[in-house]
């Protein structure tokens, strides 16, 4: 019975037969580096594109043998004063390559030198220098976190590893300190990301929807409208093509005029986007996000530490000094009435003894004598006295009545 069907590998056949027959010798084609690497085996491999109005409209991997990666490589990077990279557009000269296992690949054996930068990067510097026209590039900068900052607004896709690596890495953190966390969804790659990024930073704080040539006060309050101390783009890498995204102009220009402060963590190591060139703090990945705010927290909270001791030790210190000066003032407040004490003491010593001293009774006991009338007053002189008035003159030992005669 006659097959109605072909085996894989005949196709595959058939498709490389067809290729082979379509482009038989060395062509030369213009395309832009999407990814580039050189492996420890001397072979360069690429991911070359084509892009269009709505994005990538082709793609096809590319390899340099090592018998000509380092010629090749040196050749361009002599003429151009710049490594082979992304988003360069060079003109190559390949031989069309297909494997009925490894499918079509594009075997490179020359390259145009002239072409030095690819659309992609061209578009990139139009953009940095658009911005830095309009003052943009650094305003971000001039936005300052508050002591704690633990409302976080963060932008990223619901199902990306980097959002999850940061979120477990941030509220797992050694100090236990909480954090309220906080996501708008977008999507982040792609040619429908930058609006659906500046739609999220519009949920975030709708007033920040600022137009064209409007500008932030970075140095006024935080609108009362924003709930969040800071906002954390967050995409955890990706092709060069798939963070593309983040040169675009309109999403620079309002993560720059973003009355919040903005943190991007795209993830890609090699190469630096304009969205981070823009916002008040980029780092390399989310978990290193998470690093900065939980170190932000426990600086503050060292801070706190710090102070609460030092407020413990100065009311000690306070209160040891009005110990010592209380126990001073005891010390001469007792002495005082100690002395007060013995004056008074003395006095009233001298007083019994001039009482003693002046008592009647010692000094009757001396020789002296009272002299009264019947009624009891005593007489101080014999003037008023006449013959037959009644005295009485008393003794230590006795009165005597006795009538006055002369």
């Amino acid at each position: 019975m006659e097959q109605d069907y072909l085996e894989l590998y005949e196709l595959q056949q058939i498709i490389r037969e067809g290729v082979e027959e379509a482009v038989p010798g060395p062509v030369r084609v213009r395309a832009e580096i999407a990814s580039i690497q050189q492996r420890g085996n001397g072979h360069c491999y690429m991911e070359l594109c084509q892009s269009g109005p709505s994005g990538p409209v082709a793609k096809v991997r590319a390899v340099i043998w090592r018998s000509q990666a380092a010629a090749l490589l040196s050749k361009f990077a002599s003429a151009t004063g710049a490594p082979l990279q992304p988003g360069v557009a060079v003109i190559f000269e390949v031989v069309v390559n297909y494997s009925e296992l490894y499918g079509l690949t594009l075997v490179v054996g020359d390259l145009d030198v002239e072409h030095t930068l690819g659309e992609a990067e061209l578009r990139r510097r139009e953009t940095i220098e658009r911005l830095e026209k309009e003052e943009l590039i650094d305003l971000q900068k001039e936005l300052v976190l508050p002591d704690v900052p633990y409302r976080l607004a963060v932008i990223s896709a619901p199902d990306a590893a980097g959002y999850g690596d940061f979120r477990r890495h941030l509220l797992e953190n050694e100090y236990g300190f909480a954090f309220d966390v906080r996501l708008f969804e977008a999507t982040m790659q792609g040619d429908g990301a930058p609006n659906s990024i500046i739609a999220a930073l519009g949920k975030i704080l709708p007033v920040a929807s600022l137009g064209q040539n409007d500008r932030v006060d970075c140095h006024s309050e935080r609108s009362e409208e924003s709930n969040f101390d800071a906002v954390l783009i967050l995409r955890g890498g990706g092709s060069t093509l798939d963070l593309a995204c983040f040169d675009d102009y309109d999403l620079c220009a309002a993560i720059a005029r973003f009355p919040v402060p903005v943190f991007t963590a795209i993830g890609h190591d090699r190469d630096t986007h304009i969205a981070d060139m823009v916002a008040c703090e980029a780092v390399k990945t989310p978990t290193a996000l998470a690093d900065l705010f939980i170190g932000a927290v426990a600086q503050e909270d060292e801070r706190i530490q710090d102070l609460a001791h030092r407020l413990r030790m100065g009311l000690l210190a306070t209160v040891s000094a009005s110990e010592a000066a209380l126990d001073r003032r005891l010390r001469v407040l007792s002495l005082a009435i100690s002395g007060k004490i013995s004056v008074e003491e003395q006095k009233l010593s001298d007083l019994q003894s001039r009482i003693f001293t002046f008592n009647p009774r010692k000094l009757l006991e001396s020789g002296y004598t009272l002299v009264t009338d019947p009624s009891g007053r005593l007489l101080r002189s014999a003037r008023g006295l006449k013959a037959g008035d009644a005295l009485d003159v008393r003794f230590p030992d006795g009165t005597v009545n006795c009538t006055v005669n002369g």
